[in-house]
């Protein structure tokens, strides 16, 4: 008998499996409402083209090789990823009591930060707001926490599915009965899967609950200049606690807007009150990083590193994310224009208040089902969508299915 006969069978990752029957159907007006990556108006993957000319440029470098990285990453990378995040003028930049430790993405910044929190800050208790990122069978956030050793990981309300949009009442209420020294998840920008943010003044409230009953933020920003083409207002949220004093940890990922995907791009942030303590800090984080995958990848690293320091590609840069961004924001109000001309029963105007790639439809799962299985439209089974599967060919042909199934079965949850 094998040793291995005693490994328990697990279901797919979902949204890869949703991501597989997609690519095998097929039906001519098939639709992928799912997978979280930019597609071009054509349905096609993007690379960037100033992503294009970084490349070329590392290419011809004859004094690069491929030794080993630091555990902490490339520095050059680092310090560029951790002022894009706050700003060069930002105080914890200027007093250089913030950091960055290059990651495997912002999945792996998650990873090795929450492993930090819980080994070497003694943090036992977890909060994510509900839903997270990926709310499919089991949500992405819980399974990198409960992996890093956090056995206590508890959800705050965000999501209100009855007027689809946030629970703010729900979350401060929820925040201000967390234990003491809680670590709070909190998404910069564009919230996955809802894309409901909260708004200038109710990040004031957040951070004066955070504030007065000590908790320790830990950010997700996974899309900062791809929610709204703007780096300063899609990272307000991380400068406004700078601002406050607050202490905190940032997992940040290059995969969207730099359309790095394989790359496994990251960076996390640390900013501490003073600079006194990161020296213990980066050699607790450069054993946590050998414990785990030993050291980064380079190559993700160089192209981020070569175009941020080039002014000339930052501003190319800086214009395909506000290409990205916009052709997302048209195809918002293209699919509410559609829904609304067609009279579909409900308020559609939560498709255009809210941000980013994803988008809460608040349709059922048994919705999904039947846009499925009648339309081959596939997206996850709690209605999110990624509006990067919209285009000018199909936005008609998918606002018509959800009004057919929402007229359909207008009472089936």
């Amino acid at each position: 008998m094998s040793c291995f006969s005693c490994v328990e069978s697990a279901p797919p990752v979902a949204i890869f499996a949703l991501s597989k029957a997609y690519r095998e159907d097929p039906h001519p007006k098939k639709v992928d409402l799912g997978i979280g990556a930019y597609r071009t108006n054509e349905a096609k993957p993007w690379v960037l083209p100033v992503v294009r000319k970084a490349e070329e440029a590392i290419s011809k470098d004859e004094t690069l090789n491929h030794e080993y990285l630091g555990q902490l990453g490339m520095e050059s990378f680092t310090q560029l990823a951790t002022r894009m995040l706050l700003g060069e003028d930002s105080p914890a930049v200027q007093e250089q009591r913030a950091f960055g430790v290059q990651s495997l993405s912002g999945t792996g910044a998650l990873r090795i930060g929450s492993e930090f929190l819980r080994k070497c800050v003694g943090f036992k208790t977890v909060y994510v707001s509900k839903p997270s990122w990926l709310c499919l069978r089991s949500a992405n956030h819980h399974l990198v926490l409960k992996n890093a050793g956090f056995t206590d990981v508890r959800t705050f309300r965000y999501w209100d599915g009855k007027n689809r949009c946030l629970d703010f009442d729900g979350m401060l209420e929820d925040l201000a009965q967390a234990p003491k020294d809680s670590v709070i998840i909190l998404h910069v920008c564009a919230h996955n899967p809802t894309g409901v943010d909260p708004t200038i003044e109710q990040w004031e409230k957040i951070a004066n609950v955070i504030e007065k009953k000590h908790l320790f933020p830990f950010f997700d920003c996974a899309y900062q200049g791809f929610a709204s083409g703007d780096l300063v207002k899609d990272s307000y949220s991380v400068r406004y606690f700078v601002s406050r004093g607050f202490e905190f940890l940032c997992a940040q990922s290059f995969a969207k807007n730099f359309g790095l995907y394989c790359q496994r791009i990251g960076n996390l942030t640390f900013v501490a009150k003073n600079a006194d303590v990161l020296t213990n800090v980066k050699a607790q984080m450069a054993l946590i990083v050998r414990g785990n995958y030993s050291n980064p990848p380079a190559h993700g690293a160089r192209i981020v590193s070569h175009v941020l320091s080039d002014s000339q590609l930052n501003q190319e840069w800086h214009d395909c994310i506000k290409l990205m961004s916009g052709r997302i924001i048209q195809m918002r109000k293209a699919l509410r224009d559609k829904l609304e001309e067609l009279k579909t029963p409900g308020d559609w105007s939560h498709i255009t208040s809210q941000i980013g790639m994803f988008s809460y439809t608040g349709l059922t799962p048994n919705h999904v089902r039947h846009l499925v299985d009648d339309y081959h439209i596939y997206l996850p089974n709690d209605g999110r969508i990624s509006i990067c599967g919209l285009n000018t060919n199909n936005v008609e042909y998918v606002a018509q299915a959800f009004n057919d199934v929402v007229s359909k079965y207008p009472d089936n949850e």
